[in-house]
């Protein structure tokens, strides 16, 4: 795999890859940019038109997966700052003054699901990460209750997935939440 920040340059393949239905119930990948009047005031074409207004704006929300030259998943990582209800979880409250960069949703096509693409979506976000001289990347991910999770509940990944990696956990907020960090270049 091959991966890209997404750019004004790259949105068609955003688009492409989203669909019509915007990922996950026309999220467009705005849940944790917006309030949750905000996000159900615009869900559909409003979030999709506000993602598209973050790229040309040349903020960079995240970065995208290709295979065979085709866009085939997405990883959501930006300074977290950039995720106003992120900031206003009660749950997923700041831990410390540190500053991180959140990487807070995966969607991935589903012929590539089940290919370990997670993982290759969290190295790539970790390496451009480091690039923008990040130190921290904070992520947080689902504790699953049952063997088999429904998409829509797994949009924020794992915490085996991310420990595989080397994040370490950090916080328990709640009894399906967790807090991981991974120190860049330690």
């Amino acid at each position: 795999m091959e991966f890209y920040p997404l750019t004004a340059e790259r949105w068609s393949d955003f688009e492409e890859l989203f669909g019509p239905r915007g990922a996950y119930g026309g999220c467009w990948c705005m849940w944790w940019r917006l309030s949750r009047k905000e996000f159900e005031a615009q869900q559909g074409e409003g979030n999709r038109q506000a993602m598209k207004a973050i790229v040309e704006s040349g903020h960079v929300p995240g970065i995208l997966g290709y295979s065979g030259g085709k866009a085939v998943a997405w990883c959501s990582v930006a300074p977290r700052d950039q995720y106003a209800s992120l900031n206003r979880s009660r749950v997923l409250k700041r831990i410390d003054d540190t500053p991180v960069w959140s990487i807070v949703c995966f969607f991935i096509a589903k012929p590539h699901r089940g290919r370990r693409t997670s993982e290759k979506l969290i190295v790539a976000a970790i390496d451009y990460v480091r690039n923008q001289g990040g130190k921290v990347v904070e992520a947080y991910p689902t504790a699953p209750k049952g063997s088999s999770v429904p998409p829509v509940s797994s949009f924020m990944g794992f915490p085996s997935t991310f420990e595989r990696i080397g994040f370490v956990e950090c916080a328990k907020p709640s009894q399906s939440k967790r807090i991981m960090r991974y120190y860049v270049d330690q």
